[in-house]
C-alpha cells in the first residue's frame, strides 16, 4: 500500500520511508490542462438517505400542492418516508421469521401493521391486498375453564 512517499507493508512492521521532494502524488503534473471535474453528489447522499430527494422534490412541484417548495421540504419528506418504510419492513421481517419464511409477503405486512398500535392507527383505513385478517376469537366463544378439584384423578 502506498501512502504519500512511504511504502507500508501489511504483512510485517517494516516501513521504508523516502524523503519527500515537495510534491505529493495528487498534485504532480496538475499545472496545465483542464482541472479535473468534481463529481456531483446527490441531495439524497448529502442527507444520508436512500429515498430520492430530487424525485420527491419534482413530485411536490408537479403536484401543485403549493406555489413554491422550500429546499428542506423534500429532504424532510424523504427522511420521514424512509423511516416509515424501514419500520414496516423491520416488523414485517420479524413476522416472516416468526412464520419460518424467508420472503416477506403481503400477509406479513398486514400482521406487522395491525399488531403495532401506532402503525395500525396510521393505516387504519388502508386495505392491504392479500393481507388477510388478524386471528381473533371472541371471549364469549371460548370454552369456560372448570375450577380445580371437580375432577378426581384417583387411579
Amino acid at each position: 500500500m502506498i501512502i504519500g512517499s512511504e511504502y507500508h507493508f501489511k504483512s510485517s512492521s517494516i516501513s521504508v520511508g523516502f524523503p519527500s521532494i515537495g510534491k505529493t502524488m495528487s498534485s504532480a503534473g496538475s499545472g496545465r490542462g483542464k482541472p479535473k471535474a468534481v463529481k456531483s453528489t446527490s441531495r439524497s447522499h448529502k442527507a444520508g438517505l436512500q429515498f430520492p430527494v430530487g424525485r420527491i422534490a419534482r413530485f411536490l412541484k408537479a403536484g401543485k400542492y403549493a406555489d413554491r417548495v422550500g429546499a428542506g421540504a423534500p429532504v424532510y419528506l424523504a427522511a420521514v418516508l424512509e423511516y416509515l418504510a424501514a419500520e414496516v419492513l423491520e416488523l414485517a421481517g420479524n413476522a416472516a421469521r416468526d412464520n419460518k419464511k424467508n420472503r416477506i409477503v403481503p400477509r406479513h405486512i398486514q400482521l406487522a401493521v395491525r399488531n403495532d398500535e401506532e402503525l395500525s392507527k396510521l393505516l387504519g383505513d388502508v386495505t392491504i391486498a392479500n393481507g388477510g385478517v388478524l386471528p381473533n376469537i371472541h371471549q364469549h366463544l371460548l370454552p369456560t375453564k372448570k375450577g380445580k378439584g371437580d375432577a378426581s384423578q384417583e387411579f
